[in-house]
């Protein structure tokens, strides 16, 4: 049998003229990890990681200002390229040294690759939590890891999904950010002109089907505010479908259940950063928008039931551009979006049962689903 190399060494002079060329290059002790493909997707921005290229993280893990959670150390040793030289490896800022127990640096848990990184792939030494044949598609295998499921499936990895074996269902699957944008802009547009000026005609009462004497006329100038509810519903469907559907927990023994969760959000928790899965298809989402438009032509009148509906769409498309750019954007730090995107990536990384508002947290609020802040003890 061929003997397994060992991991690569690397000078902190090689380390250094790397991180002049552009990479970024970080340490956890004598753990040397490449983050140059993932500086772009760090919650707390690119210029934080920047700033730490070439230095040693291991105090920085554990905070503060955040501490990161064990999905995260996780997540970091995707990016293991070798070790640093005996003598060369830099003592933790402030003073702390650690011993790595716990910090997400020890490769005893993960396994050590021979091959180095290369910038924009994932390493292809496996984790212990791969129960899957990456090299298959994953959906009809996930339904046979019964009560290990829900455990594997929120332990993130960095790297590309295939779902089905068909190439015209892989392909239906995945949806460009802007394609959402491209179809549903034009419809909300369209619907809104037709809502009104129908409403402009006078002709919609609220409660006619009721009474005439007492119904109540809509007219034209209500349309902002109705669109605008349309809008809040949208959000707090949103949240109840994130919450109830989403992230159901299907029993361990029932592989369709488990098949379904993975098809509709388990496969986006375990690649959160693949960028073709990360707002819904066209096709699945307009039998969805069709049966809400169906349920409120149902409890409203004709153009009233418009208005709403148009403003819940208007309120979807903001959603599915908004999870996008939290996934894929880099918000400047301090503004709204900055602790929206730190929100939603705590919710994937260490918090999977909180956190279910994604273009607002408004909902957690009342639903007592909010993800706590994090506290630290002051340091002598």
């Amino acid at each position: 049998a061929m003997a397994t190399a060992g991991p690569r060494s690397f000078s902190a002079a090689e380390v250094r003229a790397r991180c002049a060329q552009g990479a970024c290059l970080v340490s956890c002790h004598r753990r040397l990890y490449d983050l140059s493909g993932f500086v772009r997707l760090h919650p707390g921005g690119e210029q934080l990681l920047r700033r730490r290229a070439g230095t040693d993280v291991s105090a920085a893990l554990d905070g503060p200002p955040h501490r990161h959670s064990a999905n995260a150390r996780r997540w970091l040793e995707q990016y293991y390229v070798g070790e640093i030289e005996p003598g060369d490896e830099q003592v933790p800022p402030r003073g702390r040294t650690g011993t790595g127990v716990g910090t997400g640096c020890r490769g005893a848990l993960y396994g050590l690759c021979a091959v180095p990184q290369v910038p924009g792939h994932y390493n292809h030494c496996l984790l212990p939590q791969d129960l899957v044949d990456w090299q298959k598609p994953l959906l009809w295998q996930v339904g046979y890891l019964g009560e290990k499921y829900d455990e594997w499936v929120h332990q993130p990895v960095d790297r590309p999904i295939r779902l089905f074996h068909s190439d015209f269902f892989e392909f239906l699957s995945k949806t460009a950010w802007y394609v959402v944008f491209m179809v549903w802009t034009p419809v909300v547009l369209y619907l809104s002109w037709v809502s009104y000026t129908s409403l402009a005609q006078g002709n919609t009462r609220l409660f006619s089907s009721f009474t005439t004497e007492y119904s109540i006329p809509v007219h034209k100038y209500y349309f902002p505010f109705i669109f605008l509810l349309g809008m809040i519903l949208w959000s707090l469907l949103e949240y109840l479908i994130h919450r109830f559907v989403f992230h159901m927990k299907p029993p361990a023994s029932n592989y369709y259940l488990i098949t379904l969760h993975f098809l509709l959000h388990g496969q986006h928790h375990k690649s959160p950063f693949d960028s073709s899965r990360l707002v819904f298809p066209p096709v699945p989402a307009s039998l969805v928008i069709g049966f809400f438009y169906g349920v409120l032509r149902l409890l409203l009148p004709e153009v009233l039931g418009l208005s709403v509906f148009v403003g819940g769409l208007c309120g979807y498309v903001v959603y599915d551009m908004m999870h996008y750019y939290l996934h894929y954007g880099s918000p400047k730090k301090g503004t709204y979006l900055y602790g929206l995107k730190a929100y939603h990536v705590k919710h994937h990384f260490e918090h999977q049962k909180a956190g279910f508002g994604i273009s607002t947290r408004f909902w957690d609020y009342p639903f007592r689903t909010l993800i706590p802040e994090e506290t630290f003890k002051k340091e002598d």
